[in-house]
């Protein structure tokens, strides 16, 4: 375990020890499973393919499928355009997909290999499509992409006719299958039509049918990508995973829109709603201000339980902004607030966040870092609660601290990509998760006549 983690922190740039990130072919190939038959396609070795997949696999219980230029000595000094070229056609013929999406590998991408000018002169079958990302391994993190994947297919495929469709764009961000079900649907109850693209219902989480079929039933089809130019608005969720494309959306096609937060806890949530509200210019329905009204009367009630408690967040820059918004609108003090993806922005945009709470405690914010950083951090001052991936839980042990698993990658439970965290029942089903987290140390470690059935 990691009980010999010292308390000495000392800068480090040239090594990285228990990373907070994964790297950006992870994302390239997550965005395009949200893409209604698309087979992602690794352009490198075989070993960068299966990584990649591995990862999704076990976050997802899922099986992610994927293809690979599969590049040997051979590639690597005279280019892959031949491995590219073969692996099209055998792809198209064995598994017949709609679109390949082609993202690149550190060694792909050190080579030199203009993906794009391979494109241009393949064979494609008609109606059929093939697109590429540049997501270099050795910079970024799978969030950025992610972003460059996602930027990929609107650059390829959307088109501006002139014709506005009514439609909102809605780019969710990283997210799981049940928030991208929880997204749509109070965008159906604000009544505004979205097209949600990359789209993970029923692409990650298919239900078992007794039928084997590569492609699940969900994903963004291809026809309506090609329509996001005649978007009305775009709705970007996640500064870091939407943003970009947001920007992209509003230089190529002229679309105004909302770049907001991922809509976890009350205050984020009301922003969302916000902005379909002004789209819709309908009154917000009653069954959202229920549930808004429930997600109040839990943390209200829970307040004795969670005011004061200190937090360290770890994980993704856009789910740990929220993750910290929910934790101070329930009373307690972020600590420590720390991602491994390198975007300074994260840190002005989450101290404005923390400030805006005027705390008296100091709460550290800190980009571009590890969790051994983290640890030794926690080392010199522990917290009550640790909250994010999986590779938490190696701390949480060596210094006995309640952890609860949220963000990317949850490897070692199952569900949690079923349900949501976005929205108000998402904030309901975190709360629970922190406050049963919290309640259950106190369990443990309370004094026998204080040990009570009713808290």
């Amino acid at each position: 375990m990691l009980d010999m983690t010292t308390k000495d922190i000392k800068e480090r740039s040239g090594i990285t020890i228990n990373p907070c990130k994964t790297c950006e072919p992870v994302g390239a190939m997550f965005c395009a499973l949200g893409v209604h038959k698309c087979m992602p396609h690794s352009h490198g070795s075989q070993g960068c393919s299966s990584y990649h997949r591995t990862v999704l696999t076990r976050h997802f219980k899922e099986p992610a499928i994927a293809t690979s230029s599969s590049f040997t000595e051979g590639a690597s000094v005279f280019g892959g355009r031949s491995n590219l070229n073969t692996a099209v056609k055998n792809i198209f013929d064995m598994y017949d997909p709609d679109i390949i999406a082609v993202h690149t590998t550190c060694l792909s991408e050190t080579i030199g290999d203009d993906v794009g000018s391979y494109i241009l002169d393949m064979e494609i079958p008609e109606g059929k499509y093939v697109i590429h990302a540049s997501t270099p391994s050795y910079e970024g993190s799978h969030i950025q992409g992610f972003s460059n994947m996602m930027m990929g297919f609107i650059n390829y495929l959307s088109k501006q006719t002139g014709t506005k469709t009514g439609i909102t764009a809605l780019f969710p961000g990283w997210v799981n299958p049940g928030d991208c079900r929880e997204l749509k649907a109070i965008a159906k109850a604000m009544e505004v039509p979205v097209t949600m693209f990359p789209d993970f219902d029923n692409t990650m989480d298919s239900p078992m049918t007794g039928h084997f079929e590569y492609y699940g039933a969900g994903g963004t089809p291809i026809p309506e990508i090609g329509r996001l130019g005649d978007a009305s608005s775009v709705i970007a969720l996640g500064k870091f995973a939407s943003g970009e494309s947001f920007d992209l959306m509003q230089k190529k096609f002229h679309i105004s829109g909302a770049s907001l937060p991922m809509p976890v806890g009350i205050a984020l949530t009301d922003r969302y709603i916000m902005a379909l509200r002004k789209i819709s210019k309908k009154e917000v329905p009653s069954g959202l201000e229920a549930e808004r009204g429930r997600l109040v009367d839990l943390l209200m009630d829970a307040t004795s339980y969670t005011y004061k408690k200190t937090v360290a967040i770890f994980g993704d820059p856009d789910i740990v902004y929220s993750l910290t918004s929910l934790c101070l609108e329930m009373g307690m003090i972020p600590r420590y607030v720390v991602t491994g993806t390198p975007k300074s922005e994260f840190e002005t945009l989450t101290r404005e966040l923390i400030d805006s709470y005027n705390l008296e405690e100091t709460c550290e914010v800190k980009a571009d870092t590890d969790l051994f950083w983290l640890h030794q951090k926690i080392k010199n001052d522990e917290v009550d609660l640790l909250l994010g991936s999986s590779y938490g839980k190696y701390i949480a042990k060596a210094e006995d601290i309640p952890f609860v698993r949220a963000g990317f990658p949850v490897l070692d439970r199952y569900g949690a990509t079923i349900q949501s965290v976005c929205g108000y029942k998402g904030g309901v089903y975190l709360a629970e998760k922190i406050i049963d987290a919290l309640l259950s140390r106190y369990d443990r470690d309370v004094a026998d006549e204080d040990f009570e059935c009713v808290l």
